[in-house]
């Protein structure tokens, strides 16, 4: 029986099929047909996992505010913990609450991009390094009845080679810190990025905010606090000097004038 002839698809993919495999035009087709499906696949991929990657990041943040807050618990839903933080939204001008945007999916790093939604720090007032500050931004409260126990300020300021994003916690009048974790940042590892070390944020637990005259008083120093400084000063990081500096550029910019101040003073006379 002879054997039959192999039946090749006829038309552009047969003609290719029918070049030798080592043929430059065969390999050419073939990595390009390759790279296409790989490339559909891949982008499929990040399609379907895009809300799946969102909500980790939403609960990732989340997770961040309850425990600056001192909230989290082992073992609970991290939705279920949140429900006991009231999110809204402050214009920093005035500093009172506002209604224009949803707190829950307000991106204040999205809003300082936009001219429309944001505006030019000046150089001499931009001592946190941001550029552009939004005019609107996210707090969250926790509270006790009506009365506010906690509040939790999203901050953010230039370190050494990086922004550095964190939550600062503090007392429901605004004048002592209750906790401090930063969640993104590209300081060096084992100098500025011990800013993420729980004993050194520890060290934030107590410490005033303001000093006499209302000024920001808070600040990390060079070396060790004194005893003077205790109420207002946090231990510096060895050899993380700009870094730490920036850390108190930081706070000195987001609980100003230009940040949370003014709404700060209105939680107060509210709770007076």
């Amino acid at each position: 029986m002879s054997e039959q002839p192999e039946k090749r698809p006829a038309g552009l993919l047969g003609r290719v099929l029918a070049l030798p495999n080592d043929s430059i035009a065969k390999m050419l087709v073939v990595t390009i047909a390759l790279s296409l499906v790989c490339s559909i696949l891949v982008s499929s991929a990040a399609v379907l996992l895009k809300p799946m990657q969102q909500r980790n990041v939403e609960l990732a943040r989340k997770a961040r505010i309850l425990e600056v807050a001192g909230l989290m618990e082992a073992e609970r839903d991290i939705e279920e913990l949140f429900q006991s933080v009231e999110p809204r939204l402050v214009e920093l001008d005035s500093g009172e609450f506002s209604d224009r945007f949803d707190p829950s999916d307000y991106d204040q790093q999205v809003a300082a991009r936009d001219p429309s939604l944001s505006a030019v720090v000046e150089p001499w007032n931009d001592i946190a390094g941001i550029g552009r500050r939004a005019h609107y931004a996210p707090v969250y409260l926790v509270k006790s009845g009506e009365s506010v126990e906690k509040v939790i300020l999203p901050v953010h300021g230039y370190g050494l080679w990086s922004t550095m994003y964190g939550f600062l916690a503090l007392s429901g009048d605004g004048r002592e810190v209750l906790g401090l974790t930063f969640y993104q940042h590209a300081e060096t590892p084992g100098l500025g990025g011990e800013i993420e070390n729980p004993r050194w944020l520890e060290k934030w637990v107590g410490k005033k905010i303001y000093g006499p005259e209302g000024e920001v008083k808070l600040r990390v120093v060079r070396g060790s606090v004194g005893t003077e400084q205790a109420d207002w000063a946090v231990d510096g990081i060895s050899g993380a000097t700009l870094t730490a500096d920036g850390v108190s550029h930081m706070i000195e910019y987001w609980l100003g004038e230009q940040g949370f101040k003014p709404f700060l003073a209105r939680l107060r006379e509210e709770g007076a």
